[in-house]
């Protein structure tokens, strides 16, 4: 596949279809010709104004606002590192990774250290800039975002994305979803992880509308702009279906005839689920992904041609390569279960400042989960050889959790494990196994340490006391006994 920027495609659609409709937020409509007008706008600035040179690293908050995709495209054309991080990150962990990245600039999130720190605001006022007809865009190995995931040590690990990989990713995408410049989508979902962060790609370089929308949770805005907005696509995590189907029932399917297509992924949902969303939306195409950040959007599903196949993730999207791997790197026969592992041009580079080591076999990367392929290509998810917790499409390490109770108090022997929500919402939530002994402390009073030190979704639903931690003889948590 012949590489081509986002950004030069983006910029293509503004020669070609300038006045076409590229974003709404609230009240603000921008066209194709402005959105690239903004996007040159803001990077000239930012590069003159704050000295940005190729090579540079940012941290910037992702904020669901036309000035955060303004200086997220303006970022790459400047060839500087993209570091999007969630509007309410912990301190701690922002702290961490500003010390790891050392950027030159951070927009959006307020942070103790030496380093320029400004608002969106600031991107408000800037001067138009005329875009010239002669750009240059990004290289397909220059390096674009920095994705930072919690990894089973419980330290985030920084996933480096190059220009190719963000291109192929999004190209892979479309080309399964088979969204087009018609098409008008309703983006709901967080950006700072890869999902939502993929889809304004997805959407952009097809030329299509995108409508940028904080959240799901006020049901009569989000069924006002399906109307509104005739909205044709939608991308939500099981969490968020269930969340709708909670507080409004069945009412989305009244836009199904408008609906061409649904992307889900990011966390588990039931062959029931799947079946009910098939009969209430008969004709849109609901797609399902699996992927990591490292390698997004790996395997695609879609229900009602896959339905006989609704216990697995889908297939290979396309030009991606699945294999089942043994522990020594070799493919396994079909139907034998083994390490799932991805090739192809979206896969990343490696990881910022941290060895590549044992993540790949070859052009392989090894995504720590156990599944197995059987002879018509689907593939089956068995289990995770990681011990991270999925709540909602959020994920955590449970040695993050384990570590702040040991903070409260380091007398506390605890381990977290996520277990099925008791309220059916979020798939998994964190449930903390706390060592009895002679402690006086109870579980409210370490929840409420908890929720100081911790994202929301990271604090643990469920707590129970225990005798020990099962261990193996060499010491080892043995998690799995305490499901």
């Amino acid at each position: 596949m012949e590489f081509v920027s986002l950004e030069e495609k983006i910029f293509d659609f503004s020669i070609q279809t300038p006045n076409k409709t590229a974003i709404v937020e609230k009240k603000n409509t921008v066209t194709y010709q402005e959105l690239y007008q903004h996007i040159w706008s803001t990077k000239c600035f930012l590069e003159k104004t704050y000295n940005l040179q190729k090579g540079d690293t940012v941290v910037i908050a992702a904020s669901k606002n036309l000035n955060f995709i303004y200086a997220y495209f303006a970022f790459h054309l400047i060839g500087v590192k993209v570091v999007p991080l969630d509007e309410q990150i912990q301190q701690e962990r922002l702290v961490y990774i500003i010390q790891k990245t050392n950027p030159k600039l951070v927009i959006g999130l307020n942070i103790e250290e030496e380093i320029v720190c400004i608002d969106f605001d600031v991107l408000k006022e800037i001067e138009q800039v005329l875009v010239p007809n002669q750009i240059e865009f990004p290289e397909e190995c220059q390096e674009a975002d920095v994705l930072f995931t919690t990894g089973t040590t419980g330290d985030p690990k920084g996933v480096v994305l190059t220009h190719g990989n963000l291109a192929a990713s999004a190209h892979n995408i479309n080309t399964f979803i088979q969204n087009d410049s018609k098409d008008v989508e309703l983006l709901a979902l967080p950006i700072s992880h890869s999902f939502g962060l993929g889809r304004i790609k997805c959407v952009l370089i097809t030329g299509g509308t995108l409508v940028l929308l904080g959240s799901v949770v006020n049901m009569k805005r989000l069924f006002r702009t399906f109307k509104e907005q005739n909205i044709t696509g939608f991308g939500m995590v099981p969490a968020s279906w269930q969340y709708i189907q909670k507080m409004s029932g069945n009412k989305l399917k009244d836009y199904a005839d408008n609906l061409n297509y649904i992307e889900l992924g990011s966390a588990y949902m039931s062959p029931e689920d799947k079946e009910e969303l098939i009969k209430l939306f008969p004709n849109t195409r609901i797609c399902m992904h699996y992927g990591l950040t490292e390698a997004s959007r790996s395997t695609f599903m879609e229900f009602h041609t896959d339905c006989n196949y609704l216990n697995t993730i889908g297939k290979a999207t396309p030009n991606v390569e699945i294999s089942i791997k043994d522990n020594q790197g070799h493919t396994v026969s079909a139907g034998e279960e083994g390490e799932i592992c991805v090739k192809g041009q979206h896969v990343t580079a490696g990881y910022f400042t941290d060895s590549n080591s044992g993540f790949f076999y070859g052009d392989y990367f090894r995504t720590g989960d156990i599944g197995s392929v059987d002879n018509n290509g689907y593939v089956y998810l068995k289990g995770r050889y990681k011990e991270i917790i999925n709540v909602g499409g959020k994920k955590l390490s449970p040695i993050e959790v384990e570590s702040k109770i040991n903070e409260f108090d380091s007398s506390l022997e605890s381990v977290c494990i996520g277990v099925k929500d008791p309220d059916g919402i979020l798939g998994e939530v964190v449930k903390a196994f706390i060592v009895k002994n002679n402690t006086t402390h109870n579980f409210e009073s370490i929840n409420e340490f908890l929720k100081s030190k911790l994202e929301s979704y990271k604090v643990p639903v469920l707590y129970e006391w225990i005798d020990e931690i099962p261990r193996t003889k060499s010491g080892k948590i043995q998690r799995q006994k305490l499901k």
